[in-house]
Order: structure tokens, then C-alpha cells, then sequence
């Protein structure tokens, strides 16, 4: 039997390298699209994967690396974190919806199956939580830069599912719920923390830190992902992948401060102050992921605790990644 040929978009980025790694580890023919050359630290995808230098939104890009015999295209390229979407709207809008509607056009052509990355962010300020694929849409207004990213993730979702409606495109959607793990850039509330935890500088908590989130460690993320991409039962469908442990930002800190065996308190940061009006906090960020569970038999296995010493092991062994600016907000 021949090895499944897959494209994953977005292969250099946080998840979407691990999820090349683990498909090129499973035996895959891996190939990888990116704006930009594979880094060193991917070294196991430099020498095992094939690598087309290309933007999602370029037709002739994604014709070199979505080629007639791929089998799977997991489509995680996108234009993602708070300082990207409070700083370049416009950028996040067109990456996200005009690069998801290239990849489902051409594997459409090329007649392969697509799994689309999603966020919870789709949900915006739905109260009512933990949220199921189905629960409704609450937005701000559309003069809070804010929800430009929601926005464009849940017109992305609509044009995946309107191609497996009127073209006959086996695809389906995968919602992530707050990942973290190795690798993620320094802007994310876990990231950030481990990050100014082993630079000797002292964590930061937005606001009261009472807001709750779901973290979920990233090669959960990526098993779910592959399952996804493995179940007929997921085309035309939007799948939850996310820890259902709810846990509060301040507690997530002192986690870090824990593992990492940091001194000092944390530094309170007013959002509003710091980030103005275009940015509008979530009090809570939970998935129901009853339906993973159910139609893939997946659920997030990693505790908080054990992710973030796999986390911090990692970052003191690579300090190419503790050099790295820290770059804001991200939540």
C-alpha cells in the first residue's frame, strides 16, 4: 500500500509543524506549504518533507504543492494572534478567507480531501458555555478590530462547507480551544509566561485574571486533527478539539511560575489601557467536545500540569526560542 500524500499550509507555523512532524513520522508523504524556508529547528521536516515556498492566496503556489495525487490537505495557514489582528485587519481578513477559498478551490480540482483549522474565537461573546459546534455566534461591533480574526475564521468555515454542499468537496473543520506546546511564538498567554519565566522577568495577567480558558496541549491538537482528516464522518462537519478543564488565567500563571520555579508576583496589566478599544476581552473559552469524543473517539489527554513541563523542558533545552522577542498581547 502506497504512503498517504498529504500537503499541510501553514507547515512552518506552531501547529501545523508538529502536525507535518507527526504525519511525516506515521510514514506520510509530507508535503509542506509556507511563505517562507524551513527553519533550522525543523530539522526532521527539512530532511523528510517536500517544501513549496508559496502564499496560500497564489493559485500557482498551491498548484505546486496540491498536486493530482495528494490525498489530504490540512489547511492551517492563517493570519493569527491579537497583535496581528489589532495591528493588520486587512491582512488577517484576506489570508484567512481569499487562502481558505484557493485551497478549497484546488483541491476541489485536484479532487482531495481538506481539513480546515478553525478557533474558537467563532464564538465570540456567547455566554452560555461550553459552547457545542452548533451554539450561536455573539459578536462586538465591526469597529472593534477584535472580531475581524472571528469573522474571517467563521467565513472560512461557511466557504468550506458550502464547497462540500455545491461541489461535492470532501471537507471538514476543526476548532481549536487555546493550544500550547513547544514552538508557540511568545504571544500567547502560556507562551508569554514560560517565555518571561525563564528570562527572569515576572508574569503578566490581564485585568483581574479570573477569565477561564481550556488548554489544550498540542500533540492532542494534532491527534485530532489526523482523526479528523481520517473520518468520513467529519466532512461537512465542524469538530470541537479542545481540553473541556476549565481553568483561570491567574491560575494558569501561577502553573507556569510552579513548573518553571519563578519568583516574584505577577505584573496586573489593564487591557483597556493597553490594547484601547479594539480589543474586547472573553470571561470564558470552553468547548463541549462531546462530538469528538464520540465521532473520532478522541478527547484531550494531556493535563495542564504535564503539557507545561514537556513545555519548559523544551524551551530551556532551545534557547534560539527564549531569545525571541516577547510580542505582546496575545491571549
Amino acid at each position: 500500500m502506497n504512503a498517504p500524500r498529504v500537503v499541510v499550509t501553514g507547515g512552518h507555523g506552531f501547529v501545523g509543524s508538529h502536525l507535518a512532524e507527526r504525519l511525516v513520522t506515521a510514514g506520510a508523504d509530507v508535503t509542506v506549504l509556507d511563505s517562507g524556508d524551513p527553519p533550522p529547528h525543523l530539522d526532521l521536516l527539512r530532511r523528510n518533507a517536500r517544501h513549496v515556498r508559496g502564499d496560500v492566496r497564489d493559485p500557482d503556489g498551491l498548484a505546486a504543492a496540491i498536486t493530482p495525487d495528494v490525498d489530504v490537505v490540512y489547511h492551517l495557514a492563517a493570519a493569527v494572534g491579537v497583535d496581528t489582528y489589532l495591528d493588520s485587519p486587512l491582512d488577517v481578513i484576506d489570508v484567512n478567507f481569499v487562502g481558505t477559498k484557493r485551497v478549497l478551490e484546488r483541491a476541489t480540482l485536484v479532487d482531495a480531501r481538506v481539513v480546515v483549522a478553525s478557533t474558537s474565537e467563532i464564538f465570540g461573546k456567547n455566554p452560555a458555555v461550553p459552547w457545542r459546534e452548533d451554539a450561536d455566534r455573539v459578536l462586538g461591533p465591526t469597529t472593534a478590530q477584535r472580531w475581524c480574526y472571528s469573522t474571517s475564521k467563521a467565513l472560512a468555515e461557511h466557504l468550506t462547507f458550502g464547497f462540500v454542499q455545491q461541489h461535492g468537496l470532501a471537507a471538514g473543520v476543526v476548532r481549536y480551544f487555546n493550544v500550547y506546546g513547544p514552538r508557540q511564538r511568545p504571544a500567547y498567554v502560556i507562551s508569554r509566561s514560560v517565555h518571561r519565566a525563564l528570562n527572569g522577568r515576572p508574569p503578566i495577567v490581564y485585568d483581574d485574571g479570573h477569565q477561564t480558558r481550556s488548554f489544550t496541549y498540542v500533540t492532542d491538537a494534532v491527534e485530532g486533527t489526523i482523526l479528523a482528516g481520517a473520518s468520513e464522518q467529519t466532512i461537512g462537519e465542524a469538530i470541537n478539539i479542545g481540553s473541556m478543564r476549565e481553568t483561570t488565567i491567574a491560575d494558569a500563571v501561577a502553573l507556569v511560575a510552579a513548573v518553571t520555579g519563578a519568583d516574584g508576583d505577577a505584573v496586573a496589566v489593564d487591557t483597556a489601557e493597553q490594547l484601547g478599544t479594539g480589543y474586547q476581552d472573553l470571561p470564558r473559552r470552553i468547548p463541549d467536545a462531546s462530538r469528538a469524543r464520540m465521532l473520532l473517539g478522541w478527547s484531550a489527554e494531556t493535563e495542564l500540569r504535564e503539557g507545561l513541563t514537556r513545555t519548559v523542558e523544551w524551551a530551556r533545552a532551545n534557547p534560539w526560542w527564549l531569545s525571541r522577542p516577547d510580542t505582546g498581547a496575545g491571549r
